[in-house]
């Protein structure tokens, strides 16, 4: 698979001849000033929860890319306010068989709100499971229980998962998240955008290797093959 990073928990990855784009924030966030969003193709849109810093630029590339966007079902309600009718609700414990492969929405311990305050569902996480491999995006998530019941039944390749404290799980929950699902490559998201999430990167990728694991931290706007 090719994985391209747009910052914060944005990322862009293309699995068997398809584009799915997770967590859209990209204008807002300095760190990803030079991106062009003009540029960004997509065939699917997987939306975690309503935070302005997962959906700030969901509804113009939603309409830009004519993407089908996956999410709950009261961000689906928000958009189809918005103009984007191409939309297909899911919510958590549920799967569908796409044409990349398959979706399971799982549980995210988090909050979730649009930028009004007004209630965008129950966050959530993805499973997704392709002939290309089996990949885990937790979203903006604590480390909880549930977690070990990905690694009790499905083999995940590689996973994304927040590090960056203050608003998610920092560098040691995600090191014990990354036991419970069994999963030794591990792309870390939500981290360095603003201060509060600012991480030290070569104690956090330490930690990660004493625990006989793999942390890539991607630069913004970098491609890479796993």
């Amino acid at each position: 698979m090719q994985i391209t990073y747009f910052g914060h928990s944005c990322f862009l990855v293309d699995i068997n001849g398809k584009k799915l784009l997770f967590d859209p924030f990209i204008h807002e966030n300095p760190l990803a000033k030079d991106i062009d969003t003009k540029s960004i193709q997509a065939d699917y849109i997987l939306v975690s929860h309503g935070h302005f810093d997962h959906t700030a630029d969901l509804v113009e590339l939603a309409k830009q890319t004519q993407a089908t966007v996956i999410s709950s079902w009261e961000i689906h309600v928000w958009l189809q306010g918005k103009g984007v009718t191409n939309t297909h609700p899911m919510n958590i414990g549920g799967h569908w068989i796409f044409d990349f492969g398959k979706v399971k929405c799982v549980r995210a311990e988090h909050s979730s709100s649009f930028p009004d305050g007004t209630y965008a569902g129950n966050p959530m996480g993805f499973l997704i499971e392709t002939t290309e491999g089996n990949f885990y995006y937790a979203g903006d998530t604590a480390l909880h229980y549930d977690m070990k019941l990905i690694g009790d039944f499905k083999r995940m390749n590689f996973a994304f998962l927040p590090i960056g404290n203050n608003f998610t799980m920092g560098i040691d929950n995600a090191v014990i998240a990354s036991e419970f699902i069994r999963c030794d490559t591990i792309i870390g998201m939500h981290f360095d955008t603003f201060e509060w999430i600012k991480i030290d990167h070569n104690e956090s990728k330490k930690k990660f290797d004493l625990a006989g694991k793999q942390l890539l931290l991607m630069k913004v706007g970098e491609v890479s093959e796993i």
